[in-house]
């Protein structure tokens, strides 16, 4: 979907996605890295352009280039999708970040700006996270924000070799929301800039219905 919304918090910007993008975030892309991704490895900076203009069509994703806020320096990607406003839905995917962020602020930063967008500005009631069982890393990654795991989906998709995937479901809801942003809050603290909001992030306070 295309959208203006801006998120920012713990010294990183969330921008909206845009095909261009590929150009400084190729370099990221190998095969170990995207290892459990849904959509194909991408072979150049032209199909990964392909794949950022595919997700920005999708009217159910609202997908984002994720930034330094300090130096605009392009760190890796990340989306909400299958958002269903009737339900009060969405997940979270569409994530990939250079290994030279792999283990520090970047994803949970990132990932507590979605959550409170998605909790207090499209005022969902359950945000879902999914991953290819095999992938422990994102799994433990998954677990450490605070989601809850749910289960398997046993040969849940067609993975890009041709083989059948399981899918590991985890969720977060809006009765555990507070709870999880405290302790988000806590791990974060280190990162807080001082114009952060109270809450740790600061948003665009857009509905999907007004973008």
């Amino acid at each position: 979907m295309h959208h203006e919304n801006v998120l920012t918090g713990y010294g990183l910007s969330l921008l909206p996605l845009a095909p261009h993008h590929a150009e400084g975030l190729f370099d990221f892309v190998d095969a170990t890295m995207w290892a459990g991704m849904a959509a194909p490895l991408p072979a150049t900076a032209h199909e990964l352009s392909g794949l950022f203009a595919a997700r920005i069509e999708d009217p159910a994703s609202l997908a984002f280039a994720v930034t330094d806020q300090r130096t605009g320096a392009l760190l890796g990607t990340t989306a909400l999708n299958a958002f269903d406003a009737a339900q009060q839905r969405v997940e979270v995917g569409g994530t990939f970040f250079g290994r030279q962020f792999w283990g520090t602020h970047v994803n949970p930063a990132s990932k507590h700006t979605l959550l409170a967008f998605a909790f207090e500005g499209l005022h969902v009631q359950r945000v879902a996270f999914r991953c290819d069982a095999r992938n422990v890393r994102s799994a433990a990654a998954i677990e450490r924000l605070g989601a809850t795991f749910e289960g398997v989906l046993r040969s849940h998709r067609l993975a890009p070799d041709g083989t059948r995937a399981d899918s590991a479901v985890f969720s977060v809801l809006g009765q555990e929301w507070p709870v999880v942003q405290q302790r988000l809050q806590r791990r974060l603290a280190p990162f807080a800039l001082a114009g952060d909001h109270p809450g740790g992030t600061d948003y665009a306070r857009r509905t999907f219905a007004a973008l």
